[in-house]
C-alpha cells in the first residue's frame, strides 16, 4: 500500500470512528390523545438492530436522571427509551406533587396501561430495534410500574426494577407473565420493608417466574439516585444515595439483561 493510499484509509478509519457516537434525541408522541415527551438514545457505531429498553422515571416525572440512565444504556449498546407517564414531560418539584402526579396514574390502570405501551410501541418502530426483543427498567415510582405491566403481560423479555414498590393488588398469574425479573431494593428503605420483599418473593415462587430478589445492607429510598441527598435533606424524606449499591445493581442489571438477550 503506498503512502497516500495508507493516509486516506487512516483518514477514512478516523472519520468514521469520530462519527460513531451515541445519538440522542427528545421525541413527541401521544397516548389516547395526550402529548407524550421522551428521550431516545443509541450508539449509531452498532450496525443492525438491538434489543430496545424502555426506562421509567421515579416520581418526580422525566427529568434528566431518567434521561441519563437511557445514555448509560446506549452506550452499553441498548437502543433505550426514557418515557413519560405524566404527560408534557410533565415534572414534580415538590413530594406534594410527586404524590399527585404518581397516584394519578397508579390508580388508574387502564391510563398507566396506554400511557406504557404508546412508549413501547414507538420503541418497537426504531430502525435500531429489534422489536422482538424489548426490555424495562423503572425507578421508585417508574420500578412499579415496569413489575405491574409485566404482571399485566406486556411483551417484555426483561424487567429490572431499582428501588421500586414490590405490593400489588394484582398478583402475578402462572403462565401470564413473559419476562424475567430483577428488583434491586435497599434492606433499610421504610417504603419498602421486609415484609414486602418476602411477599414479592413467594409471589414470584408461586407464578413460576424466573427472578431475582436483591436487598442493599444500610441503603435506603432513591439509592441510585446521587440527587437523592438533596431531595431527602430538602423534604425531610428517607432518601439517600449509596455508592456501592449504585454500582452494584447497576453492574448486576447490565448482567441480567445481557443473559435475558443472549443472541440478540
Amino acid at each position: 500500500m503506498n503512502k497516500f493510499l495508507l493516509f486516506a484509509t487512516l483518514m477514512l478509519a478516523a472519520a468514521s470512528a469520530s462519527h460513531a457516537a451515541i445519538q440522542e434525541r427528545e421525541v413527541t408522541y401521544s397516548a389516547n390523545g395526550t402529548a407524550m415527551k421522551g428521550y431516545i438514545a443509541y450508539d449509531d457505531a452498532i450496525q443492525g438492530q438491538r434489543p430496545g429498553i424502555l426506562v421509567v422515571h421515579e416520581w418526580w416525572g422525566h427529568n434528566d436522571y431518567a434521561r441519563r440512565r437511557a445514555y448509560m444504556l446506549a452506550v452499553k449498546g441498548y437502543t433505550a427509551l426514557a418515557l413519560d407517564m405524566y404527560g408534557d414531560g410533565k415534572q414534580a418539584h415538590h413530594p406534594d406533587d410527586a404524590q399527585k402526579f404518581s397516584s394519578e396514574v397508579s390508580q388508574n390502570e387502564p391510563l398507566a396501561k396506554a400511557r406504557f405501551e404508546a412508549a413501547l410501541n414507538l420503541l418497537k418502530q426504531e430502525k435500531s430495534v429489534d422489536a422482538s426483543s424489548i426490555g424495562a427498567v423503572g425507578y421508585c415510582f417508574g420500578g412499579s410500574v415496569v413489575l405491574n405491566m409485566a404482571r399485566a403481560g406486556e411483551p417484555l423479555k426483561a424487567v429490572a426494577s431499582f428501588h421500586g414498590g414490590l405490593s400489588t393488588q394484582h398478583p402475578a398469574e402462572r403462565g401470564k407473565i413473559k419476562a424475567r425479573i430483577a428488583s434491586f431494593t435497599g434492606e433499610d428503605d421504610p417504603m419498602i420493608p421486609a415484609a414486602q420483599v418476602a411477599a414479592f418473593r413467594d409471589e414470584m415462587e408461586k407464578a413460576g417466574v424466573t427472578y431475582k430478589a436483591v436487598t442493599y445492607p444500610g441503603a435506603t429510598h432513591a439509592f441510585t439516585n446521587p440527587a437523592a441527598d438533596e431531595y431527602g435533606k430538602k423534604f425531610n424524606l428517607p432518601l439517600a444515595y449509596n455508592a456501592t449499591a449504585d454500582k452494584d445493581s447497576w453492574d448486576a442489571a447490565l448482567a441480567f439483561l445481557a443473559d435475558a438477550f443472549k443472541g440478540k
